[in-house]
């Protein structure tokens, strides 16, 4: 008799012992029932709460009511919850016919047994104290090959149910290889464990797949979609954001195994961590990934009520595996959250520092995250920075001796330079010139994108050798100017000075301070780039240009021309500036440039210079004098480097702590309604407080990371539930409980509460680490079952809650994409970085506004990243991620549906991304093999399913394939245009004709069920 037939016969002899009869279970049951159908009127919700009763809680349904009882435990036929919801009068029965179908025959009779037996109410199973159970000890103790298997087994012994057989060795790793790194197995791996598919190399599969850095990139696409993670504001105009470093730190979390409980906190608080790391900043970006607006009219005040109910709702779902939302308006219905839970709970993010609207779509509080490179070579340039700066500032006697004679030169060279008093300033572009009393001129009103200022005066003097244009910083001016721009600064192209009749010629220009790669000499050769001056906005700065030749009034005449020309574009143009001009300029051009606080300082005698006027002329002359100049330049060129690689450092919304702004229970979620009461943080009144107990009993105000340490308290039994039931879903199909999104009243009991509850007693206890929670499930033999069912199995078991075998479903739109891209060899592998753009159809944007924009597809390797790294617009979402059922992240998803439509069949087969998958393919398999068409296919096989192809499938492709060649050799051209969609390269050692009709062959392989399931 074989082994497996002497188990079956145990099995069903052990069975027999094992059928249920006990009585119903109240979680089980009962709550489901009563929560479907009763606690809409009879539940925790006290505005709409009837007859002031509450089946939800013992004591209030068992309570003595004018002679009846609404459930009298003992006694059915003397419980009114049965006289109504029997009775034939519509006045009477429950629940009313307008509310819903009566209850059916069956759910009549368990509340009947239910109350026969006693009515025991129970906890709901959500929130009871967290115990690990005992590990069961099924009959079949030889199919245990964890503690995940024996709750397993024990249910099926019960059910009378047998497991199915271990799933074959190229399945099991195909499977293995999607669950922990969403990518295919390559075929040495798959080769090497059907060769040896022991435990032990199953083991070290297991290991391998844990340590790859794809691991990260696998979980991190779930967490993302509960985090509602995506690189755009979500509202209005739906503008960029960048919060990719957010995404990388979760990839590195996942990657790194950080425990859970440290994963939370930073998130939730990782701002308000002592000394918090760069990482921990990153962490909470968590907290910013909720839609925001960035329109115009937008209330403040509206929208960061959205914002704060938003938190709730997704720090609720994540965490808590809770509906939250429904207590933004009234008290739950079927859960204990009250509305003053939820405003409670939103009081905890009232100190994020934000805005209601997000103004030129630009976030504040945008946290610098430098990659390694990028903070090496910054390193680097601060330690040449300051050895230059040393240099720059040391006093040698050669310098000092030099400083002594500017000064003299300077004082002596100022009384040259006379103020021009403009008679006339006028706009070209339209913008408005308003002259001061002090002779300067200050522009308003409209700022065209390039404009010509026309100045006309009396010159002061009768012979013209230089020019100086002061530049004045003005509060009514973009960060205060000088110039007109939005960031202050101005690009002046041209200079032009018309005196008796001729324009003056140019020969020298400097300038006090100058914009790397916008020279002062740019202004005398007409170059467009100009002379311009960031990053010193916001302050004065002195331009002054040496004439060739000295002009000179031939006439009492005096009066001349300035034109400034500005064609930069954009509004660079000068905001507020003066004029001077001089007769004669010293030979050291730095003499002919001070600014008006160098002149106070010069008219005051050096005995009575304060230290700092002092230091104020010693900077000037390090700033002008040609003993400076290498270093100078030098240091510059450090500082605009350094400048440069600041502005290139990517940023994430940071999370940073401010004083917390007032938070008020909205009455039915109104936000213009102040009626409401105050509120602080608190914890949902219903859920142990845990290790915060003294803390909530002193009255002190809770924070954030008060609130993280508590979701992971040993005491809360939420948190761990939710996780573990979440993490059997990505490795079986569906959670222990299919409602991952709702652990409350109307969410499924769990199929095996046991199960769950030792998980997640496990997960704690374990130091809250997942790998290990992972390798429990995946070693588990339930896990390695076939997915193909029996008949008995299908019969009584149709959705596979039992686990009688493994379930088999549809990749996620990601992985789709990425399996084609990896089969083909065109898979980019790099793990984080910036958001990629693959293909996408022209004009899908057109309905995107504030601003338009077109989109780009990337080109390089970008174009072949992981679907991950898709760029994420929530309310145009990439096409080929919407048809395969991607959600837009407008809120928390726990669980993508999954759908099964033409438009899929259609992207796989149109799409330019699976096309040039396709094309890349078939040039491998035309480089790999022979000129033999079976032996192509099956080196295609192996590459794309890691198996041979079965004979019906070798004839079906044989007649695409020569059906296509036939085609492809008549229309050449045709061929060629399929081989070159995308980026890839023609190559001239293959066949246009028979790469294409090989190109056919790779469509129809990627389109296999087989190609995007995961069995």
């Amino acid at each position: 008799m074989s082994t497996r037939l002497v188990l079956i016969l145990a099995w069903l002899l052990t069975a027999e012992s094992l059928v249920r009869a006990d009585s119903p279970n109240f979680n089980r049951d009962i709550r489901p029932i009563l929560s479907d159908r009763c606690f809409a009127c009879h539940g925790p919700d006290e505005a709409t709460r009837e007859a002031d009763l509450r089946l939800d809680q013992a004591a209030s349904a068992t309570e003595e009511r004018d002679g009846y009882h609404a459930v009298s435990p003992g006694d059915s036929g003397g419980s009114e919850v049965i006289r109504r919801v029997i009775s034939a009068d519509d006045d009477l029965r429950m629940p009313p016919p307008e509310f819903g179908e009566p209850l059916t025959v069956a759910e009549i009779e368990l509340l009947r047994q239910w109350i026969d037996a006693g009515g025991e109410y129970a906890q709901h199973w959500s929130l009871a104290p967290l115990h690990r159970p005992s590990i069961p000890t099924p009959a079949a103790t030889e199919l245990v090959a964890n503690p995940v298997d024996a709750f397993i087994l024990r249910r099926l012994e019960a059910e009378r149910l047998l497991p199915g057989p271990p799933a074959d060795p190229r399945t099991l790793l195909r499977r293995l290889a999607y669950d922990l790194t969403g990518l295919p197995p390559d075929g040495d791996m798959v080769d090497a464990f059907v060769a040896d598919p022991s435990p032990d190399a199953y083991r070290t599969l297991v290991a391998a797949l844990l340590n790859s850095p794809h691991h990260g990139e696998r979980m991190a696409t779930y967490w993302l979609d509960l985090v509602r993670y995506a690189d755009t504001l979500g509202y209005h105009g739906d503008q960029e954001q960048s919060v990719w470093p957010y995404r990388d730190y979760v990839i590195d979390a996942f990657n790194q195994n950080k425990p859970f409980d440290q994963f939370t906190i930073e998130q939730l608080a990782g701002d308000l961590l002592p000394d918090p790391t760069l990482a921990q900043r990153v962490a909470s970006t968590y907290n910013r990934l909720n839609r925001s607006s960035g329109e115009g009219g937008v209330q403040p005040k509206e929208y960061l009520a959205k914002y704060s109910a938003d938190r709730v709702r997704t720090t609720g779902a994540v965490w808590l595996g809770s509906t939250f939302g429904c207590a933004e308006c009234h008290d739950h219905k079927f859960d204990d959250y009250t509305a003053k839970d939820f405003y409670s709970f939103a009081a905890f993010f009232a100190d994020i520092k934000e805005e209601g609207i997000i103004r030129n779509a630009v976030h504040i509080e945008q946290l610098p995250v430098p990659t390694p490179a990028q903070q090496r070579r910054m390193s680097e340039l601060d330690a040449e920075i300051a050895v230059a700066q040393a240099e720059f500032d040391e006093r040698s006697d050669v310098k000092l001796k030099a400083f002594e004679q500017w000064k003299r030169r300077v004082a002596e060279s100022q009384g040259n330079w006379k103020l021009v008093r403009p008679v006339t300033a006028t706009s070209e572009g339209g913008a408005t010139l308003s002259i001061g009393h002090d002779g300067s001129v200050l522009a308003s009103g409209d700022n065209p994108a390039e404009d010509a200022y026309l100045i006309t005066a009396t010159l002061p003097i009768e012979r013209i050798a230089a020019v100086r244009l002061e530049l004045l910083p003005d509060d009514s001016l973009p960060a205060k100017g000088p110039g007109r721009a939005g960031n202050g600064n101005l690009v002046l192209q041209s200079l032009e000075l018309e005196v008796a009749g001729r324009t003056v010629e140019w020969t020298t220009a400097s300038a006090t301070h100058t914009q790397a790669q916008h020279s002062p000499e740019f202004v005398i050769t007409g170059n467009r780039v100009g002379w311009a001056i960031l990053p010193q906005t916001g302050q004065p700065h002195q331009f002054v240009l040496v004439a060739k030749e000295a002009a000179k009034f031939e006439s009492d005449d005096r009066t001349a021309m300035i034109r400034l020309g500005q064609r930069f574009g954009s509004g660079h143009n000068v905001g507020k500036f003066r004029i001077y001009v001089a007769a004669e300029v010293a030979d050291e051009p730095e003499s002919a440039i001070a600014l008006p606080e160098l002149l106070t300082i010069f008219e005051t005698d050096e005995s009575q210079r304060t230290d700092e006027q002092r230091e104020r002329l010693w900077d000037a002359f390090r700033q002008q004098s040609e003993l400076h100049a290498a270093t100078r330049d030098r240091l510059r060129s450090l500082q605009d480097e350094r400048t440069t690689l600041q502005r290139s450092v990517p940023t994430t919304l940071a999370t940073t702590a401010t004083t917390p702004r007032e938070i008020r229970v909205l009455p039915r979620g109104d936000w213009m309604n102040d009626s409401g009461e105050l509120v602080e943080p608190a914890l949902p009144h219903f859920l142990p407080a845990g290790s915060l107990a003294e803390r909530v009993a002193s009255g002190e105000r809770l924070n954030r990371l008060d609130l993280a340490r508590w979701m992971v308290d040993r005491e809360n039994p939420v948190v761990a539930r939710t996780m573990v039931n979440r993490l059997w879903m990505l490795f079986f199909g569906n959670g222990i409980s299919r409602s991952v999104d709702d652990l409350g009243s109307q969410g499924e009991v769990p199929s095996h509460p046991e199960l769950i509850d030792w998980l997640a007693a496990e997960f704690i206890e374990s130091g809250w680490d997942v790998r290990h929670i992972i390798r429990l499930l995946v070693g588990s033999a339930t896990y390695q079952r076939s997915s193909t069912p029996t008949a008995a199995q299908t019969e009584a078991d149709p959705f596979n809650r039992l686990l009688a075998r493994q379930s088999r479903w549809r990749y996620d739109a990601e992985p789709v994409r990425d399996n084609a891209l990896a089969v083909s060899g065109l898979l980019e592998r790099k793990v984080g970085g910036r958001s990629a753009r693959p293909y996408q159809p022209p004009g899908y944007w057109r309905q995107l506004n504030f601003p338009m924009r077109e989109y780009e597809a990337d080109t390089g390797s970008n174009q072949y990243r992981r679907g991950l790294y898709t760029h994420w617009q929530r309310t145009f979402l990439h096409p080929s991620l919407l048809a395969f059922d991607a959600p837009p992240r407008e809120e928390c998803t726990a669980r993508r549906d999954r759908s099964n439509t033409p438009v899929q069949a259609l992207v796989l087969l149109n799409d330019p991304s699976y096309v040039e998958a396709a094309t890349a393919l078939a040039a491998r398999v035309l480089r790999a093999s022979d000129d033999d068409f079976e032996n192509r296919l099956e080196t295609l096989f192996r590459m794309a399913l890691a198996r041979k192809p079965r004979p019906t499938e070798t004839q079906v492709l044989g007649d695409l394939y020569q059906r296509d060649l036939a085609e492809f050799r008549e229309d050449g051209a045709r061929a060629a245009a399929l081989v070159s969609v995308g980026q890839g390269e023609s190559d001239d050692a293959l066949d246009d004709a028979e790469w294409a009709a090989w190109t056919g062959v790779c469509r129809a392989v990627l389109n296999l069920h087989e190609s995007i399931m995961r069995y």
